[in-house]
């Protein structure tokens, strides 16, 4: 992680406004997008200490495991199944309050309470989905929806 990286304190929108500059300047410059991805899971991780912070990319219509921090995930993914493949295939942000009560949901982790995902778009396409969960029930709001949908563009501009 670069030398200059801080976690910001405050409100967790606050957090957000303080972090989305620091990871705009942590990818400017750099053209790989895996490694990207992994600076920009670092970073939220590092922020939020979420459970589980990770990328799943499309590959032959599936999502395949990407860059990620947090215990050992799921590599793959079917099209509609669990919170990502429905985020992937409804073309929007999921927040799941409880995932016992997702229909479909998939266990990677029996520590996973709530779950967020963001679908990555690349030119018009969804290229995979950010995932993201939580140990505690109800966690995470339209503000993390508004701010990681924006992270997700620094990487995937256009």
């Amino acid at each position: 992680m670069s030398e200059s990286f801080q976690t910001i304190t405050g409100s967790r929108r606050e957090q957000y406004e303080g972090l989305i500059p620091q990871i705009a300047a942590l990818i400017e410059g750099e053209s790989n997008r895996v490694a990207n991805m992994a600076n920009v899971t670092a970073a939220l991780k590092t922020q939020f200490n979420w459970l589980w912070v990770g990328f799943y990319l499309v590959e032959d219509n599936e999502l395949v495991l990407g860059p990620f921090q947090g215990p050992i995930a799921c590599t793959r993914i079917r099209y509609g199944k669990g919170v990502c493949g429905s985020s992937w295939e409804a073309g929007r942000t999921i927040i799941v309050d409880d995932v016992e009560k997702f229909p479909g949901h998939i266990a990677c982790s029996s520590l996973s309470r709530s779950e967020i995902v963001v679908p990555v778009f690349h030119q018009g396409t969804i290229v995979g989905v950010l995932d993201v969960d939580s140990e505690l029930l109800a966690h995470f709001t339209e503000t993390d929806a508004q701010y990681l949908e924006e992270i997700v563009r620094l990487l995937f501009p256009g």
